[in-house]
């Protein structure tokens, strides 16, 4: 049975459903940081800094919230779209970025690599742009609660290359 033939309730319970997976692809990706950073705070602490790099636990509190937001941002783009296939290119651009995120701090931290992550977190920031652009199309607000993640990513970017070249 299609969406638009379903009775209003079927329709909210499968978009809570889909919200519900939306969550957890982005918990995913927080998971697969958390454990890649489990002495980061000691790795991040020893580096030569630039001067504009925050103290090492905000890192926590403004993922947690940017996570969310992105989630949420997946889930409104999807039901603005009307299904799954009319998003498609969208969303898979939007998979992308996630998958680029999660492998960040294993690069940085747990293999050690900044160089590499650098070179990666230059794609999450092309791929959280496009996302943007491509939800903008279907719905400004999932295109807007991208914007404080470009931000941060885009300042985890400047610190990265800060890292890089100071040490």
């Amino acid at each position: 049975m299609s969406t638009a033939t379903q009775a209003p309730g079927l329709r909210s319970r499968s978009s809570w459903l889909v919200l519900a997976g939306f969550l957890l692809a982005v918990l995913a990706v927080a998971v697969v940081g958390s454990l890649a950073a489990t002495s980061s705070r000691e790795i991040y602490d020893g580096f030569t800094q630039p001067a504009f790099a925050p103290p090492g636990w905000l890192f926590g509190p403004v993922w947690t919230v940017l996570y969310l937001m992105i989630a949420v941002s997946g889930w409104t783009f999807w039901r603005a779209a009307g299904s799954w296939r009319a998003g498609s290119r969208a969303l898979t651009v939007y998979a992308v970025g996630l998958v680029l995120n999660a492998l960040w701090t294993p690069l940085f931290f747990a293999a050690g690599l900044p160089e590499v992550a650098l070179a990666e977190i230059l794609l999450l920031d092309i791929a959280v742009v496009a996302t943007i652009v491509l939800f903008r199309r279907r719905s400004t607000l999932a295109a807007a609660l991208l914007v404080p993640y470009l931000a941060w990513v885009l300042f985890a970017t400047a610190l990265t290359i800060g890292i890089v070249v100071l040490n």
